[in-house]
């Protein structure tokens, strides 16, 4: 099996949410929303297209041509913004399976990003893309598999709903669980499911739990989580590293760099998700290591 076969690779493209935000207070950990790459068992996957995908899309280029899966968690805008900016999907010779579970209200996911290309928002439709695009409706619940990687998925408890998702392969998981909140008196069955006995899980913790129940400020009810109950998490699912995901565009890095000392006091193995961040599933230790 040749280097590239036997690879589980991680690699962070956009570690946000809400809304991008570079600038000299963001550096360190980056600015872009939302998107994970993976290149697994030989087959590059794709979680979400926030304006992430815009610099992995530069990158890919010198890879021509290009087979890719692409996983959607749900449609706001951080996590679908940069796919009308994802230059090899305009390249004919690309193909991308796009994988998206359907709305509640009925929409699919290429009708969703359908519509954001759509004027008067965007000036040119998604059909100028050139690559072979395969829109592939799933079901909450069902399991794709792409030779022998199988990719689950389960809801979240998000507004408009999101899915989370759990990738196997050769015995080793990755659990990417981004735009959820806890629930006050449990542990999300859900969440626990997809995160069992994982090798890594990236969790969306954009709050503190100072913030989430802020008296003024409250965040009860907007769909996200803190990194406390990420370390909750991590351990009532037996997670061997825990990755801290689509921070809050308030925090800056000297923020970060708290709920970074803070989480690794409460989880020993976790780190803070940082754009160019790589872990390595199949290495003899899968620490992170940030690629300048």
């Amino acid at each position: 099996m040749s280097d590239t076969q036997n690879q589980f690779l991680i690699r962070f493209w956009g570690v946000r949410g809400s809304i991008a935000c570079p600038g000299p207070n963001t550096v360190r950990y980056g600015g872009n929303t939302s998107c994970v790459e993976m290149r697994v068992g030989g087959h590059l996957l794709i979680f979400d297209g926030g304006t992430g995908l815009r610099v992995l899309g530069t990158k890919l280029l010198s890879e021509m041509p290009l087979r890719a899966n692409m996983f959607f968690t749900h449609s706001h805008w951080d996590h679908i913004q940069g796919f009308p900016f994802f230059v090899p999907a305009f390249v004919p010779g690309n193909r991308f399976d796009i994988y998206g579970a359907i709305a509640p209200n009925g929409s699919t996911i290429e009708q969703r990003l359908n519509d954001q290309m759509l004027h008067p928002n965007f000036p040119v439709p998604l059909q100028i893309m050139g690559a072979d695009l395969k829109f592939r409706d799933i079901e909450v619940g069902e399991a794709v598999e792409i030779d022998d990687i199988k990719v689950e998925n389960a809801l979240l408890n998000h507004p408009g709903e999101a899915v989370g998702y759990r990738i196997n392969w050769q015995g080793r998981a990755a659990a990417y669980v981004t735009d959820t909140e806890h629930y006050p008196d449990r542990l999300d069955e859900n969440v626990l499911w997809l995160a069992r006995d994982a090798d890594v899980m990236i969790y969306d913790a954009t709050y503190t739990d100072e913030e989430y129940h802020h008296d003024k400020t409250s965040k009860v009810g907007w769909g996200h989580s803190t990194w406390q109950e990420a370390v909750k998490v991590a351990k009532a699912a037996n997670v061997k590293q825990l990755i801290i995901f689509h921070h809050d565009p308030l925090h800056n890095d000297e923020f970060m760099d708290e709920v970074a000392k803070n989480t690794l006091e409460a989880f020993p193995n976790s780190s803070i998700a940082q754009e160019g961040m790589v872990i390595d599933l199949m290495g003899a230790a899968s620490e992170p290591m940030v690629q300048v």
